[in-house]
């Protein structure tokens, strides 16, 4: 799954901006504790879309010899800082706003100017969750929306699906806790609301976290580019056999790979030599992403004795397809 995130981030930047500074003036003026989490909640996420922007520009520098496959992953290490601020300071400061508040409540000032600031925040929310949605939507293709979670290697698409969905959401939580507090004249309510939007966020940052280091700590590629990749190679003239692909994400467009295959008994080494210098241009022009291309020629018995040392599961390392039982992350 492959897309141009950067219009959903923009967007979710943009509207963070504005729900900040509407809900900050809110709890102030109001003493909300479910709003001043809501508030935290859009500063946070306001401060992730400019993390997730840097990375993904900190991702586009070209290799040097110090990083001689580039810089693709920065992108995945500040999706996992994201991950880790939601969890720290969005879930923290909200569960710790509503247990003051549980132990010291304190009646809401006027409930109107929440309600009016909620529903301003829905809007600008609602707007920048549209566009991320439309945005992943377009590239799940006919997977499920879980399914395309867990295999999509652009997390600035689904980190910012998932911060709006979780905003619109704890918008609805701050929303009904008001009500509740004013309505009952309990303000306990309204410190019940924000430790449950300090939850849901807490549920988020894990999902986030566990996606990011996953594709962090490195995960193959499509398996589809592999099946591509074998047929492309053994269909030249010059491959005998062509039995295994390695494949490394390094960002959503830049994927590291290590071809294994058998030349002609007849070729020679000059031969040979020349032979993967095209193999390698051939592959590259029809993948771009491919910005590491390794053509290593041995025998099927030595490759596959290779990865069996090294990875155990012969058909699930080589890059084969796996049934979809076994499309599993680490945890």
């Amino acid at each position: 799954m492959k897309g141009n995130s950067n219009p959903a981030v923009f967007a979710a930047l943009i509207g963070n901006i504005l729900v900040a500074i509407t809900k900050a003036g809110a709890a102030l003026w109001t003493g909300s504790s479910a709003m001043l989490s809501e508030a935290v909640h859009s500063v946070v996420d306001t401060g992730n879309e400019v993390l997730l922007l840097y990375g993904m520009r900190q991702a586009r520098r070209r290799p040097d010899v110090g990083h001689p496959l580039g810089y693709g992953r920065e992108l995945y290490f500040w999706s996992f800082i994201v991950a880790l601020l939601v969890f720290a300071l969005g879930a923290g400061v909200s569960i710790f706003q509503g247990v003051r508040h549980i132990l010291a409540p304190q009646p809401i000032e006027d409930p109107v100017v929440s309600y009016i600031v909620l529903g301003l925040a829905a809007l600008f929310e609602g707007g920048s969750w549209w566009v991320s949605f439309r945005q992943f939507n377009a590239v799940r293709g006919e997977l499920s929306f879980y399914r395309a979670f867990r295999r999509s290697k652009d997390p600035p698409t689904f980190v910012v699906l998932f911060e709006d969905t979780a905003a619109l959401a704890g918008i609805a939580i701050a929303a009904l806790g008001i009500f509740a507090a004013t309505r009952l004249n309990e303000p306990i309510y309204d410190g019940i609301a924000s430790i449950l939007i300090g939850l849901l966020l807490a549920a988020v940052a894990v999902l986030l976290a566990r996606e990011s280091k996953s594709l962090l700590i490195g995960e193959r590629a499509e398996p589809r580019l592999a099946e591509e990749i074998l047929a492309m190679v053994a269909a030249e003239p010059c491959v005998q056999q062509a039995f295994g692909v390695l494949s490394m994400q390094l960002a959503p467009d830049q994927i590291a790979v290590a071809i294994s295959l058998k030349f002609k008994d007849e070729l020679r080494t000059p031969q040979i030599e020349q032979k993967i210098y095209e193999l390698e241009n051939k592959v590259r022009a029809e993948r771009p992403e491919i910005v590491a291309l390794f053509v290593k020629p041995q025998t099927e018995r030595a490759y596959r004795e290779l990865v069996r040392r090294r990875f155990g599961d012969i058909e699930s390392a080589s890059g084969q397809p796996m049934t979809d039982d076994d499309d599993r992350k680490p945890n």
